[in-house]
């Protein structure tokens, strides 16, 4: 594939080369109307990297879709994707590292799981570690170099698989500037050596544009590790973007634009959470046990696109993508044998084991294992989207081949405690815990047609997904995997999808809409005979005001899914396997608010007091019983059962003030107590995280024109509350946390 890849990408760059000079047969267009074209254009080249594009089309979509763009990112100046999220309805939340490097982020009910049961994308294009195969974020990208985010759900997302039962998640990476030189700088420091860094520069001529970013974030931690040892974090992300233009005159505008991405953390994170005891006393506290882990990991990307526009109604977007991803999580598994999971769940059984992992009591040779949780992914392929416009229709076509691979090589060391600080006692063979490796090749194709007449907007929508899949598990006693698999999984899925929004301009400001899709998410290849594919049918309804500077937006959504998928993994609190179980007929309804006013708009006020509310409610439930030994949902699902981590209720209010140079924000964000585990009636003590509200301020001064002092304080109250009680054990959420910046753009 790589081959192909590359061959494709030459036969781009010749027929570029061909095409782009000026034709002497076609009259030369004034330079003015070259200009206004061009321009045009690359606003054109701009939106097809979007999934919607702007907030302005997104109040046009026969669908629920939400556009925040760099002006809005820039007011609060968050880098943690969850907080940004905040401010979308319909979106299910997970907090973990209290810094949002690794999401657990649903959609509609989907499950949030490391974000396994949505589409994400980079500028439009599939970014999780293996999106078919593993698309277990454990990979996310940095939410502090992004320029531009996007929630596309419903009907809508039929064109932005494979996971469409929820939707689609697109971070806009920072774009091209347009005039000669921009330079941009931004830093800040604050609580627990929290630092944040960030220079981007570049700039356009004639032909050609170029923009460098870097983007650096470090961190000592905020939970204490016993021992008084900090647990840092650091990231490094660097982008660099490449564009060539036809010449000014060509009689078909083209451009080629190269995106070179590599991101590196490494970190003193952990699975390892607390007893509820522990949290009860010393919530940020982080036992002796967990002093060896740490998460190395790195990301290499590289997109070329191609544009060409050969007529003023037809455009062609072509991009040749590659992801390369390695991650170890070198994290405890074990303690005297029992899974760290089982002792934080019953500590009053395994009291010896919990005296171990506190380092309250010494402990035998080997009695504490840390596993290598090696792994390489990689993720590459071809897509192509055809945009055309006629009378009332436009069209798009598109089409994507894709391959994805997981290659999990893990083994263990042992430790022993001693004193409260662990030593080192052997280490496993490689390759002795796990080794396999998981394949998918997938071909998708799919078509919309916006129709619009009088006051309607229709949009029918179709997509089809042909997915192979191959898992190969190699003997653990054979590292160099000459004997070959001791056992292969192969397993294939065709996949039809239709789906219609329509869109009725009731008055001037004021919409209706509703949608109807089939939806889908590929069941990976740890698929057996027994397990069916996740498939669902999805309605929604909703209602949109629009006028002046107040908004207000009200959707209802009903999910009826055929099978629900569950996916065993060591994030969810479960064992390694990867092995899919069936959920069977799940409901998921709900109702979605959003309000967007200028309270000083009335008052005719020489300021601006926008205010922004946002509300999620959602219902779950199971329509079946049946036995499991899913982690999330054992050791049975009796009809009636609520799915885990899916909060009834959310609430995010958000007033600002802006006066001349001045501004300020205050969030609160309710979010309703979630299950743990699937059940009914009220949520038992050991089964639930707490409800809370949580809430942020940021204020900025802008001064000579071109500089910006800011401050933000995270958790103003000091709220201390349980996000999850997984993978191992309760955790904290982010303890206040205060920072001071600087930014500058010239």
């Amino acid at each position: 594939m790589k081959r192909q890849v590359l061959t494709v990408s030459l036969l781009f760059v010749v027929f570029f080369a061909i095409a782009t000079e000026p034709k002497d047969a076609a009259p030369e267009p004034t330079p003015t109307k070259a200009a206004e074209a061009e321009a045009d254009a690359a606003l054109i080249i701009s939106e097809r990297v979007q999934v919607i594009g702007s907030k302005e089309v997104a109040l046009k979509t026969p669908g629920s879709a939400h556009h925040i763009g760099k002006a809005e990112l820039e007011k609060q100046a968050h880098t943690d994707i969850h907080r940004i999220l905040r401010e979308v309805p319909g979106v299910n939340i997970q907090e973990e590292d209290g810094l949002g490097l690794r999401p657990n982020i649903g959609i509609r009910g989907t499950g949030v799981e490391r974000s396994s049961k949505i589409t994400l994308l980079e500028d439009g294009v599939l970014i999780a570690p293996a999106p078919y195969t593993a698309p277990s974020a454990y990979y996310f990208p940095t939410a502090g170099r992004m320029e531009g985010v996007e929630v596309l759900k419903g009907s809508g997302a039929v064109s932005q698989g494979p996971y469409t039962n929820g939707g689609a998640l697109n971070m806009i990476s920072a774009a091209i500037p347009s005039q000669d030189l921009a330079v941009d700088l931004r830093a800040s420091a604050g609580s627990f050596g929290t630092n944040d860094m960030e220079v981007k520069a570049g700039g356009s001529g004639d032909r050609f544009g170029w923009l460098l970013q870097g983007f650096r974030t470090e961190t000592d931690g905020f939970k204490d590790l016993d021992g008084g040892r900090d647990t840092p974090t650091e990231v490094d992300d660097f982008m660099l973007k490449l564009r060539y233009t036809s010449a000014p005159g060509a009689s078909v505008y083209q451009a080629l634009e190269l995106k070179l991405g590599k991101t590196e953390q490494s970190g003193d994170e952990t699975y390892l959470g607390l007893t509820q005891a522990d949290f009860n006393a010393t919530p940020y506290r982080r036992y002796a046990a967990s002093a060896e882990d740490h998460i190395d990991t790195d990301h290499e990307q590289v997109q070329l696109q191609y544009f060409v526009k050969p007529s003023d109604n037809l455009d062609i977007t072509t991009t040749v993508y590659n992801n390369d991803f390695f991650r170890n999580w070198h994290k405890l598994e074990k303690v005297a044998g029992q899974k760290a999971a089982n002792v934080l769940n019953d500590p009053g059984t395994y009291a010896t084991e919990i005296a171990i992992l506190r380092g309250e009591l010494d402990s035998a040779d080997d009695a504490l294992a840390v596993r290598n949780n090696r792994r390489n992914y990689y993720s590459r392929g071809i897509q192509s989207a055809l945009n055309w416009t006629g009378g009332n229709h436009r069209i798009e076509v598109g089409a994507r081949y894709h391959e994805d691979e997981e290659d999990r090589f893990q083994d263990e060391e042992y430790f022993r405690m001693i004193d409260a600080q662990m030593e080192l006692t052997s280490v496993g063979a490689p390759g002795s815990q796990t080794n396999r490796v998981s394949s998918a090749e997938a071909l998708a194709f799919y078509l919309e047609d916006t129709i619009t007449t009088g006051n309607w907007s229709i949009r029918p929508g179709v997509r089809y997904e042909t997915i192979d899949y191959v898992r190969n598990d190699y003997s653990t006693a054979d590292p160099t995997r000459g004997e070959g698999p001791t056992r292969v999984r192969e397993n294939s899925v065709d996949v039809f999808l239709p789906g219609i929004g329509v869109n009725y301009e009731l008055a001037q400001g004021r919409t209706a809409f509703l949608g109807i899709h089939r939806g889908f998410s590929p069941p990976g290849p740890g698929k057996d005979d027994r397990t069916e594919s996740e498939e669902s049918t999805n309605y929604e309804m909703g209602y949109r005001f629009n006028q002046g500077s107040l908004s207000f937006e009200a959707i209802g959504f009903y999910n009826d899914y055929d099978n629900l998928l569950g996916t065993e993994t060591v994030a969810g609190g479960g064992d390694t396997s990867g092995d899919v179980f069936n959920g069977g007929e799940v409901e998921i309804n709900g109702l979605e608010l959003n309000l967007n006013y200028d309270l000083a708009e009335k008052a005719g006020l020489d300021m601006a007091l926008p205010f922004h509310a946002n509300y999620t409610y959602t219902s779950t439930e199971f329509k079946n019983s049946f036995e499991t030994s899913f982690s999330d949902w054992s050791p049975e699902v009796t009809a009636g059962d609520e799915l885990p981590y899916i909060p009834e209720h959310q609430l995010t209010l958000n007033f600002g003030l802006v006066k001349d140079r001045w501004s300020a924000y205050l969030v609160g964000n309710y979010t309703d107590e979630m299950r743990t585990k699937a059940g009914q009636g009220a949520i038992p003590e050991d089964e639930g995280t707490d409800s809370r509200f949580v809430v942020d301020l940021s204020a900025g001064y802008t001064f000579g024109g071109n500089y910006k002092v800011f401050a933000r304080v995270r958790n103003l109250t000091d709220e201390t509350y349980i996000v999850a009680r997984r993978p191992y054990g309760l955790r904290p959420g982010l303890k206040r946390t205060l920072s001071l910046g600087i930014s500058a753009n010239f």
